[in-house]
């Protein structure tokens, strides 16, 4: 397995050479994950805004934007800057305290999920064994933003789209964590470094959507609907609520929801691409390439350039599911609130209980195909 660049050692040894001593080159190091975490993160949510717009226009014949910068890619830039600047008011009976911290204690545990992303085999901000379960907690907090939301606006749309994210959360975030459970038990590790690492070797053979077919349809289903895109779009139905827990919020705490719901679907995206997909894995082994051009592993050309490769497949695996997850939104219609609980409830926990339950039969009955 190629180890890949060790990017904080570099960078700390880089500065070591400089005069500056370890604990200095440490606290310099530090911040510079997080900002590059938030402006990474913000850069692939105007992305993800242009290609909403491009393809739901394109899926009804549309242009889309055109004006705002070339072929409209400015378009999010100037949506974010008009909620800046808008003035954000306070309902007069609402809980001002609430109302302004259920944005921030929605946003805050998206943004810290990313730290567990890998980009490439030392190309991850916060590489912990229980990455996995982190996520999975974190994004069990958030439902208690938006009901915290929907509660303090005094607002009766409001809360009943406070009430339904929670329902919508709790009925789905059991068979998400036992479809990723699978996943766990497969790798041997909740760490998400490893459960590449354990697809890596095969290509695309190895890629664990082969061997998780029933799990790669949950853990999907249950994306969408913990970042409620449509069809499972029921706490912000505008037909019915308005726009739900949204519906008191303006200026730049309206900006925090709408920002946290792309967020969230990117953050999807790219645990779905590490989970099934092999991460930063090429679809044809690196290594065999490598050997039919003649270059060693070892040259650090090719070290630089499977970092580049690796960053490369992960987002283009990750957009290419946002890409789905675009078109559903224009082809498919809404659930009613009691179909969405009943399929979380009543078909998809059943169902990732028996996958879970068949994976830990066939790990033990055939452990060198299911990760023994």
């Amino acid at each position: 397995m190629n180890p890949g660049i060790d990017l904080q050692g570099t960078f700390i040894e880089s500065l070591k050479d400089l005069g500056l001593s370890q604990g200095l080159a440490k606290a310099i190091w530090m911040p510079l994950p997080m900002i590059l975490m938030v402006i990474g993160a913000t850069v692939g949510v105007l992305t993800c805004v242009w290609l909403e717009r491009k393809i739901s226009a394109a899926a009804q014949q549309r242009i889309g934007p055109e004006y705002i910068g070339p072929l409209g890619l400015l378009a999010p830039v100037a949506d974010g800057l008009k909620l800046v600047f808008k003035e954000d008011v306070i309902p007069a009976k609402s809980d001002a305290l609430l109302f302004t911290l259920g944005p921030i204690i929605v946003i805050l545990p998206v943004f810290l999920s990313y730290l567990i992303v890998p980009f490439g085999q030392n190309l991850v901000m916060g590489n912990v064994g229980t990455g996995v379960f982190l996520w999975v907690a974190l994004a069990s907090v958030q439902p208690i933003g938006l009901l915290m939301a929907g509660y303090s606006s005094n607002n009766k749309y409001s809360l009943l789209g406070g009430l339904r994210a929670a329902a919508q959360s709790l009925s789905y975030e059991i068979p998400l964590a036992l479809s990723v459970l699978a996943i766990v038990m497969m790798s041997n590790s909740l760490n998400t470094v490893d459960i590449v690492n354990q697809q890596s070797g095969y290509g695309i053979l190895g890629w664990n959507v082969w061997r998780q077919p029933v799990g790669f349809l949950i853990f999907w289903i249950c994306a969408l609907a913990e970042c409620e895109r449509m069809p499972f779009d029921l706490p912000e139905a505008e037909e019915e609520l308005v726009a739900g827990y949204q519906t008191e919020y303006s200026g730049m705490k309206f900006a925090l929801f709408y920002l946290s719901s792309y967020v969230n679907l990117v953050l999807s995206a790219l645990i779905f691409a590490v989970l099934y997909l092999g991460g930063w894995d090429f679809p044809v082994p690196i290594n065999l390439l490598a050997n039919l051009i003649g270059v060693s592993e070892a040259n650090p050309a090719l070290q630089i350039a499977t970092a580049g490769l690796g960053i490369t497949m992960t987002l283009l695996k990750a957009y290419f599911l946002i890409f789905l997850a675009i078109l559903l939104r224009w082809t498919v219609p809404r659930v009613r609130i009691d179909q969405l609980l009943n399929l979380g409830w009543k078909f998809l926990l059943p169902i990732s209980l028996v996958n879970l339950l068949l994976t830990a039969a066939l790990k033990l009955a055939f452990p060198f195909a299911f990760g023994g």
